[in-house]
């Protein structure tokens, strides 16, 4: 069966790495930079290049970074004595669209997941003990994920930061504003129920 040039199925297997990029959508994309004008494919290749070679994790609180620290920990108008622990740089992404929090942030990048070999030692949870060590934080935001993983990850965050002084909370859950209890699952019922606040 003939098959392509080898640079093509090399472009090919490349795109093919990438998550959820099957093997018809490689060669699919594989063949749109073929297609593509040259300065449109040499801009793709030099921003792929880029983001390899500046942007990096945050000293601080490991979000990504291009300068010596990320755009958040670098406003000296954020409060620093406040940190969201988050999951991911897009978890904290979500969180900043609110606009409602001024504090800053800790990304673990990832969860505590045994069945996935993924242990505490993995994240970032040292060097935040660390910064509460350091003193100067009044709180940490538990902002995992709603999930076995991420529930698991904050109560074992909890547990190490016991005795630090710092106030430890996590995220409410529960009804969405404008949503409706008839439509409303189990689970968030549940939550509604269990994080319900003095009026």
């Amino acid at each position: 069966m003939p098959k392509y040039s080898q640079t093509i199925e090399r472009l090919i297997e490349e795109f093919g790495r990438l998550p959820g990029i099957g093997a018809r959508s490689a060669e699919r994309l594989a063949f749109h930079v073929l297609k593509s004008p040259d300065d449109q494919a040499f801009a793709l290749a030099q921003a792929i290049r880029d983001v390899k070679e500046k942007v990096r994790p945050c000293p601080v609180c490991f979000n990504i970074a291009e300068g010596q620290l990320c755009q958040i920990c670098a406003d000296a108008r954020r409060d620093k004595s406040i940190i969201a622990v988050v999951e991911q740089p897009k978890d904290l992404l979500a969180l900043e669209s609110t606009g409602a929090y001024r504090g800053v942030y800790h990304v673990l990048m990832g969860h505590i997941a045994p069945l996935e070999d993924i242990g505490a030692e993995d994240l970032t949870i040292g060097p935040l003990l660390e910064r509460v060590k350091a003193g100067g934080v009044k709180e940490i935001i538990l902002a995992t994920n709603p999930t076995v993983a991420g529930d698991g990850t904050a109560l074992h965050i909890m547990a190490l930061l016991a005795g630090s002084g710092a106030k430890v909370t996590r995220l409410a859950r529960g009804l969405p504003t404008g949503g409706q209890i008839e439509y409303a699952n189990k689970s968030i019922l549940s939550d509604a129920i269990n994080e319900r606040k003095e009026l």
